[in-house]
């Protein structure tokens, strides 16, 4: 049998899951108790090239409240053409085009090597892509410039059959008629007003039949409306490949908002009526159809619904430290204007992308409900002419081997799980659908009450976090060699327009945690849990005051340390952790430091930015934002990861630092003086010129790949942006302790050929783990 690290990745490469605990406690009892909950991590449409292309419906179980899919974990009887299901133990017949089944002959679903599948449904109708293009003009000429290239160069990244449509805004909100030969015609409405969708529907005159009296319009049979209601939707949302050319030229001629800006005044911006027009124009035209606003900002809303702050330039927008101190005057009403919003457009499958590039402050923390609950991407920038920002929305249009896009539209997620199993939520980039089952859970972790989720738009890289309770009663033991199953349904509509059904179903071996303990702590995945309690930590910090939240991981990790510890009662020294719980508490330290969490040094719309990130994406890209990565490149030997820590900070070293987030290079002192004196340049020094470059192209590989693109930073010990990496490093050598190099100063590591010591008054991980140790290992703890 391989080792549970292979058995994780095996689980993970095949199916896109990975669970917290890989053996399962077989009583609710023992289930609390573990302290980390069963949960999982889950990717929805993981890329699986080697799926098999399968063309009929899923072969679904009859019992009406189970309707389970069938999958390599039933019990089949070939003779009598009967399955069992494996949630709800129903015997049911296969239909009739499965006559020909034998041990022999299996469809793809039954076997095991196919835990994951995906169904394409091809008697439903095929839905092109829509997208709503929604673009701030108050910016000066170059960056809208920049925009307009950008806007340009996507039109030819997006498929010929794709709907699209295009709404601008400054003081006023243009919305505008695409079908339109020779002149360019468009709908202006007022920036201050907030209009419902069927006043939009009613100005744009959508739906309206000719000049028929209303009363007769109401006589038509629906399906007869609806195919009358289609041209007229068109004027604003038409085929790519009929506008191709009269939208080009119309981006082109986009021109910065015309009303005067008085000095010591900002731009009128009317953000969200601009997203609310939007909003209603694809609920009027394409309600519950795949569709993505995407809206571009250059700064924040100053008037009308959704605004932010007010035109004055004396007035800064809101901080922490104003909301902290309840005063920031827009924010509460802000808020409630973009959940709204963000509720109609989940609700509708539309999802809205914010591309905000601007020096200061958006208003994305406002905003930030439109992106988290519709899956949309949120992407911050300084400018759209920063290859950031282009690259990145280059990277919205990516394609996989076939040529089609790498994104899917209007998907819901369902579980279904076994009897000795309730759902307790989800936490990620996507709204409950509310959908009540025998299956809830009476405790909520994250969106619970349901076992569906509704998910705007997915990419390969979306993942969403489950978390589980065990029911089962410690009296009522499950049988030995008895497993556990989960099933995840996703439908979707792929980006080719198909409607597809990805079925992936997980089992895991129960154990009684009383007298088998070990198997159940030799199942634990460390990475997943530090992810997963991330998650909640970060769903808890959203509402939770600060203190309150870092106590709540304390505790936690404090009572995960004396559960799987080895020590003696309080004795520190005596403490051990087995290796797949040792990294954890590094993982914690480090979340604990992380801007998820420490606010400081951070403006609101950062932290919405960056915890919007940490709760769409996979386990390792997680990983890197809670710790990053840091590599060493000397003249000692090829290029070696290194300890996030002060110690690795020496003067003949490059490191380079991925965070996700940004990709920093950082010069040592030695490094530093000699490239400023050019050795670089010099044909003797070829091999420094080398070393000066392997970061270099390193750093360019992760930035190729990356989404959104991160932010590069080249820097060098003393340099200013070098402090990017001391806020990241684990200060084990600080102005506190920096004397203490030979001796040792006791709690202080310290290395004889030092490193750089970080002015701070954090703890280092070494004292963590001795407070840790001490707390865990304490009697009266």
């Amino acid at each position: 049998m391989a080792t549970y690290e292979e058995y994780i990745q095996q689980n993970e490469d095949r199916d896109g899951v990975r669970c917290t605990w890989n053996v399962w406690p077989s009583s609710r009892i023992e289930a609390t108790r573990l302290v980390v909950p069963l949960g999982c991590l889950y990717q929805p449409i993981k890329e699986r090239p080697d799926l098999p292309p399968i063309q009929y419906d899923p072969v679904l179980c009859t019992r009406n409240n189970c309707r389970a899919i069938l999958n390599p974990m039933c019990q089949v009887d070939y003779k009598a053409k009967l399955w069992v299901c494996n949630f709800c133990f129903q015997r049911n017949p296969f239909p009739p085009q499965y006559a020909a089944i034998s041990e022999q002959h299996q469809p793809a679903e039954l076997m095991p090597g196919f835990s994951t599948i995906e169904y394409t449904i091809t008697r439903a109708q095929c839905m092109p892509p829509i997208y709503l293009l929604v673009v701030d003009t108050c910016m000066d000429d170059d960056e809208l410039g920049a925009l307009k290239d950008s806007l340009q160069m996507s039109l030819s990244l997006m498929p010929p059959n794709a709907l699209i449509g295009l709404i601008t805004f400054g003081k006023m909100v243009q919305v505008h008629e695409l079908g339109t030969e020779g002149c360019s015609k468009s709908y202006v409405f007022r920036g201050t007003k907030d209009l419902t969708a069927k006043q939009i529907q009613d100005m744009l005159g959508i739906g309206k039949v000719g000049a028929a009296p209303a009363p007769q319009q109401q006589q038509m049979r629906p399906g007869q409306q609806q195919q009358q209601m289609v041209p007229a939707a068109n004027r604003f949302l038409q085929p790519l490949s009929k506008c191709d050319m009269s939208l080009t030229d119309l981006i082109g001629e986009l021109q910065k908002d015309p009303w005067p800006v008085p000095q010591g005044k900002r731009s009128l911006r009317s953000t969200g009526a601009a997203m609310s027009i939007a909003v209603g124009l694809l609920e009027c035209t394409y309600a519950n159809t795949g569709a993505r606003i995407m809206m571009f900002l250059g700064g924040p809303c100053s008037q009308g619904p959704g605004q932010v702050v007010n035109d004055d330039l004396k007035q800064p927008i809101r901080s922490h430290h104003d909301i902290h101190k309840d005063n920031a005057k827009y924010m509460k009403k802000g808020i409630k204007h973009y959940e709204g919003l963000a509720m109609r457009a989940a609700s509708n499958s539309h999802c809205v992308d914010i591309y905000s590039c601007a020096l200061d402050q958006t208003g994305l923390m406002e905003m930030k409900q439109c992106c988290n609950s519709t899956g949309g991407h949120m992407v911050m920038g300084d400018s759209f002419n920063s290859s950031l920002f282009k690259q990145t929305f280059q990277r919205v249009f990516a394609k996989d081997p076939k040529g089609d896009l790498k994104m899917a539209f209007n998907a819901t997620l369902e579980v279904k799980c076994s009897r000795e199993l309730k759902i307790q939520g989800g936490i990620g980039s996507c709204v409950s659908l509310n959908n009540k089952s025998s299956l809830v859970s009476d405790t909520e972790i994250g969106m619970g009450n349901t076992v569906q989720w509704k998910m705007c738009t997915l990419n390969p890289s979306t993942t969403i976090a489950l978390f589980f309770e065990v029911v089962n009663q410690h009296a009522a033991p499950i049988p030995q060699g008895g497993r556990g199953c989960i099933q995840f349904i996703t439908q979707y509509q792929h980006a080719n327009g198909q409607r597809k059904i990805r079925v992936t179903t997980i089992a895991r071996n129960w154990a009684d945690a009383t007298a088998n303990l070990h198997h159940i702590s030799a199942g634990f995945d460390q990475e997943a849990a530090a992810v997963l309690m991330s998650r909640m930590v970060v769903y808890r910090a959203e509402s939770d005051d600060g203190p309150d939240v870092l106590r709540w991981v304390d505790r936690m990790l404090i009572r995960l340390c004396q559960k799987f510890g080895e020590y003696n009662r309080d004795d520190p020294n005596s403490f051990r952790l087995s290796e797949n719980f040792s990294l954890y508490p590094q993982f914690m330290y480090h979340l604990r430091r992380s801007q998820f969490l420490q606010v400081f040094n951070n403006s609101p719309d950062e932290t919405s930015y960056y915890r919007h990130m940490l709760m769409r994406e996979d386990l390792t890209q997680s990983l890197i934002m809670i710790q990053p990565i840091l590599y060493s490149y000397s003249f000692n030997g090829p290029p070696e990861p290194v300890l996030l820590d002060t110690s690795s900070i020496q003067p003949d070293r490059i490191l380079l630092m991925d965070t996700f987030f940004q990709i920093l290079i950082f010069h040592g002192e030695t490094i530093a003086q000699w490239r400023n004196l050019k050795y670089q340049d010099m044909p003797e020094y070829e091999n420094f010129r080398q070393l000066l470059q392997a970061p270099v192209d390193d750093a360019q590989e992760i930035l190729q790949t990356r989404f959104p693109m991160p932010r590069y930073i080249d820097t060098e010990q003393g340099g200013s942006q070098a402090r990017f990496l001391l806020s990241k490093v684990n200060p084990s050598q600080t102005h506190n302790n920096m004397y203490a190099y030979g001796g040792g100063m006791p709690g202080t590591m310290t290395s004889v050929d030092g490193g750089a010591p970080v002015l701070t008054d954090d703890v280092s991980l070494q004292v963590f783990m001795d407070h840790l140790k001490k707390l865990a290992v304490s009697s009266t703890a």
